[in-house]
């Protein structure tokens, strides 16, 4: 039985990127079998390494050393296509043996039809970023290799698709090495964790959940260690401040124990995304969508839609690429009108909204310039900060708030935006795929503040783990723009959804490259043609049946607990302690019988058009 195959080895690798030094003197190597997931903050050189492990970019210094007999497959953060090419002619592009290249051809159309792209005769000039994305992984996952070298491959891929590749990779007879944002992804397809922090490189044989127990243990040796040397140091320097002298060997040995204590390198502690909460005040009206529907020709993006936000939503749409997701947050912030229907909106609301991609930059602005366009003081929970002090925060350090944009990194560009939206103090957050480029130490900080912001949250993703962790309420976008209510987070609506298949075929349906949609990656029209929705009966999820039982006398219970709390008041209005309590819990009731309300207008409407279906017979 032959032993594990090296496949390459690098070796005091060090890297720098204009002033900030990416790779210092690490060491990696990559056998046969690995499933490497490489994290680590945005600007931390995650994509340069894999640049380097894929032979695209030269380390500063170090050596490389590879088997004779491999081969890489890269795929890159931004690929590029011939647009004088079809679809299928770049994927199989290289392939230069005829048999081969009619053989490939098969196997490319299946492939790119599970990421959701059918007609592989189309010209590549008409692919969206994320067509393009999941072309391109198909391109590098058909590449002959021994060795993959992915840079975050999930970008742009729906549920079913992610499922996909984490079947093909579980399968898959090449190592790997892959930059992700999705950590049920890592933790389902990887047997290996390398992490990048302030230029050294740490591994770990774990997938994600393993990792994060390993990492703690490691930081809690590290800093073990430090206070150890702390403690020393102020010992030594106490010996030295009373005068030592070199005179004997034994003071000399000393004196060098003290200067390798001083000048050791320093445990840094991680910086941390901290962010009060910064919203606006919310009054009683938010959002009424009532009865909205939007179409792109023939296909319908929504349909004859309605709900009322409450001031607590905390709301995760999902659904395959293409089938207006990105349309419904564009019709709910006003930056699209609906075919019919009508969308109301309180005076008080105040959206944040997190686009798919960033606004228009001037790269050549300095970070905290950019930042101050919002403003130069922000009041939060704790108190009034500078913009500079919240870009600390948010892990600008001084020398990067006074850098140009264009000298960060794709990530840390996406946390900037990020950063520019929380701090205009919305009540409303609306956000596009915010899991993508950023990288997982950013996400787990976000998905701690949104937990406890004040206001109301809407977010389109893919990513099953953010959802799992934000979500307290699911929209599900099914065939013909029907949008299906479930409570809970994701893995409560995958519960409620065990045996249907709600897009028979699933990462099959988007066409033909067109740019009949408006949203980034919802381009495809020809999706329409298979889309011919049945008129599906309306009906009450479980949840929603025993709270339409019971709202009437939810009310009428927290009407009567309002009447004897002014009662209260009154008989207590000299009373100034006492009254300053009873206020408060007349204004939490007076909150909670507000929400009450609203949820009893949407059942009630709820009920008369599932009586009014009945009624026909639906």
């Amino acid at each position: 039985m032959r032993g594990i195959m090296n496949l390459l080895t690098m070796e005091h690798i060090s890297k720098s990127f204009t002033d900030r030094m990416l790779l210092n003197d690490i060491s990696l190597g990559i056998n046969e079998g690995d499933r490497i997931g490489v994290i680590g903050i945005n600007g931390t050189g995650k994509s340069t390494l894999l640049k380097i492990i894929a032979g695209l970019e030269e380390p500063d210094s170090g050596d490389i050393t590879m088997s004779r007999t491999l081969k890489t497959a890269y795929l890159p953060q931004t690929p590029t296509f011939d647009a004088d090419k079809s679809i299928l002619e770049n994927v199989v592009f290289g392939q230069t043996a005829e048999q081969e290249y009619r053989n490939l051809t098969g196997e490319a159309r299946a492939m790119l039809n599970s990421l959701g792209i059918e007609d592989c005769d189309a010209s590549a000039a008409g692919l969206s970023g994320g067509q393009k994305k999941r072309a391109a992984l198909v391109r590098t996952l058909l590449t002959p290799s021994g060795l993959l070298v992915l840079d975050e491959p999930t970008n742009h891929l729906d549920s079913a698709m992610t499922e996909w590749l984490e079947n093909y990779l579980k399968n898959c007879r090449s190592a790997f090495i892959i930059i992700t944002h999705d950590r049920y992804f890592l933790d389902r397809v990887t047997n290996r964790i390398v992490e990048l922090d302030k230029g050294k490189l740490y591994s770990y044989t774990a997938n994600y959940s393993r990792f994060l127990e390993l990492k703690a243990e490691r930081e809690e040796m590290a800093s073990a260690t430090e206070r150890k040397a702390k403690s020393l140091f102020r010992t030594e320097l106490e010996w030295m401040q009373r005068g030592a002298r070199a005179r004997s060997t034994k003071q000399k040995a000393h004196i060098a124990r003290f200067e390798a204590l001083r000048d050791r390198e320093k445990i840094e502690a991680d910086g941390q995304v901290e962010i009060s909460s910064l919203s606006s005040r919310l009054g009683k009206k938010t959002i009424l969508l009532d009865h909205i529907s939007k179409s792109y020709g023939e296909k319908v993006c929504v349909r004859d839609f309605s709900y009322i936000l409450l001031s607590t939503d905390r709301i995760g749409i999902i659904g395959p690429n293409g089938c207006g997701k990105s349309t419904l947050l564009k019709l709910l912030t006003g930056m699209l009108t609906p075919d019919s229907g009508t969308v109301e909106r309180g005076v008080t609301v105040k959206i944040g909204y997190f686009s798919q991609e960033n606004e228009a930059m001037d790269e050549t602005m300095k970070v905290i310039d950019y930042v101050r366009e919002t403003a130069e003081l922000i009041q939060t929970a704790d108190g009034t900060i500078t913009a500079s002090q919240l870009c600390e925060k948010f892990l600008f350090t001084g020398a990067m708030q006074h850098s140009v944009i264009a000298k960060l990194s794709g990530g840390e560009k996406r946390r900037l935006y990020l950063l520019k939206i929380l701090m205009g103090a919305p009540n409303l957050l609306v956000l596009d795929e915010p899991t993508n480029d950023l990288d997982v130490r950013t996400l787990t900080i976000l998905e701690d503040y949104l937990k406890s912001f004040p206001g109301i949250i809407v977010t389109v993703s893919h990513d099953r783990y953010f959802l799992d962790k934000i979500a307290q309420r699911i929209f599900a976008f099914e065939p013909g723009g029907i949008i299906r209510q479930y409570e809970g987070n994701f893995s409560d609506y995958q519960a409620a959804r065990p045996a249907e298949e709600l897009f028979p075929g699933a990462g099959k349906r988007a066409g033909k490259p067109s740019a009949a949609d408006a949203d980034t990656d919802e381009n495809s029209s020809a999706s329409s043609r298979d889309w011919k929705a049945p008129r599906t009966a309306l009906k009450f999820t479980y949840r929603e049946q025993k709270e339409y039982e019971t709202i009437d006398d939810d009310i009428a219970a927290l009407e009567k607990e309002l009447s004897g709390l002014e009662a209260q008041i009154n008989e207590h209005a000299s009373d100034y302690s006492r009254l300053a309590v009873l206020s408060a819990e007349k204004n939490a009731v007076e909150n909670t019988l507000n929400e009450k309300m609203e949820r009893w207008v949407y059942l009630n409407d709820l009920a008369d058009k599932i009586e009014a279906q009945k009624k026909q017979g639906v």
